[in-house]
């Protein structure tokens, strides 16, 4: 199944999220039988990654949204730690500081944007200023709705400049949200996750839901597409994921630069390197074992 094209919100399409199925998985039943497919992608991920990094023409930078407890450590943990960290980097947005306050909405965002050859993966991102701000009404209304078209403008200049972008929400149902809540409080080593935003924040579930909707509708764009991820069974929202990036990457067409240097003539010189070690290795031989010779017949002498 083609999950770029099944999962894709369409530019300018309306998504009613009650319409999609959190619990869908595709054709495959259990984790166990997605699994080698899950592999396939991961490995392709490796290769296409340091394909781009090693090319230098262009960029990628996945943003990764979704309701609290949606999976997005689990996308950087799973599907993202397959890339080689020389040529990626993770950025988390957190509550936004002071200084962040005093300049426009997208000015902690840009330098965290990829380089050329490089990916980049938001946990969290730009959108937290439309979803978060609108659902807490810390904007007003109309400095909101221009935001939509400055998110579009900004992410319209990376494209323009080689960045392909891929954005994903993550979307859970509410039960599931509570449940993933238990497993962190029954599970010592998740305590850390705990946060005492989760209840109250929940309590916004729906307001959150609507702001997602209108934010996929006003910034879901031929260059910076949106896709929803039922996200409920973490092994489907990992091969959903994967495949999406690595189709999307193979469709770049990359291939790896011509060499700088003469190949003939630098195979020359470690063939004639090669040589002299062994030569080296030969003549030191010839050293030990006579080395040993003239020792036995010391030994025999005595």
């Amino acid at each position: 199944m083609n999950y770029l094209k099944k999962l894709i919100v369409e530019p300018g399409s309306k998504v009613k999220l009650a319409d999609i199925d959190p619990g869908f998985k595709g054709k495959h039943e259990s984790h166990e039988e997605a699994s080698p497919q899950i592999d396939a992608h991961i490995q392709e991920l490796a290769h296409l990654q340091y394909l781009m990094y090693a090319e230098g023409k262009h960029a990628l930078l996945i943003v990764l949204q979704g309701l609290d407890a949606g999976g997005k450590d689990g996308v950087v943990n799973h599907v993202i730690s397959a890339m080689n960290p020389q040529g990626c980097k993770v950025t988390g947005f957190k509550q936004p500081t002071k200084d962040d306050l005093a300049h426009d909405f997208l000015w902690r965002v840009h330098p965290h944007v990829p380089r050329k050859g490089e990916v980049a993966i938001f946990n969290r991102s730009h959108y937290e200023d439309v979803l978060v701000t609108r659902v807490h009404n810390l904007v007003p209304k109309n400095v909101l709705s221009k935001r939509y078209n400055r998110i579009n403008d900004f992410e319209k200049l990376l494209a323009a400049n080689g960045t392909t972008i891929l954005k994903f929400f993550l979307y859970i149902s509410k039960e599931e949200q509570l449940e993933r809540f238990k497993q962190r409080l029954d599970d010592p080593k998740r305590h850390w996750k705990i946060s005492d935003s989760d209840y109250k924040e929940r309590e916004y579930f729906d307001d959150y839901v609507a702001a997602f909707e209108d934010a996929l509708k006003e910034t879901s764009t031929d260059y910076a597409p949106w896709f929803v991820i039922p996200s409920n069974h973490k092994w489907f929202r990992d091969l959903a994921i994967s495949q999406i990036i690595a189709e999307t990457l193979e469709g770049l067409k990359m291939t790896f630069p011509a060499p700088t240097m003469n190949i003939d003539e630098i195979r020359k010189e470690y063939h004639a390197a090669e040589e002299e070690e062994k030569k080296e290795e030969e003549a030191a031989g010839k050293k030990k074992k006579k080395k040993k010779k003239k020792k036995g017949k010391k030994d025999k002498d005595r």
